[in-house]
């Protein structure tokens, strides 16, 4: 089982996003079917954006994260 965890996207080069996770660490992240957009809060699982989530619902799973 693998847990996806919550990021802000804080920067978009082509397929591949750069996504700051709760506590600070920006890693990269490929973008698959999902149009993402600067300062959108996702999901990544395996390295993967796997879904758009609303701000309220990042800040809960951050909580979880922290």
């Amino acid at each position: 089982m693998c847990i996806a965890a919550p990021g802000k996207v804080i920067e978009i080069n082509d397929r591949r996003a750069i996504v700051k996770y709760p506590g600070g660490e920006a890693r990269q992240a490929f973008i698959a079917d999902i149009k993402p957009k600067i300062g959108d809060s996702v999901l990544v699982q395996m390295g993967i954006i796997v879904e758009l989530i609303s701000s309220s619902k990042a800040k809960q799973a951050a909580k979880a994260w922290v």
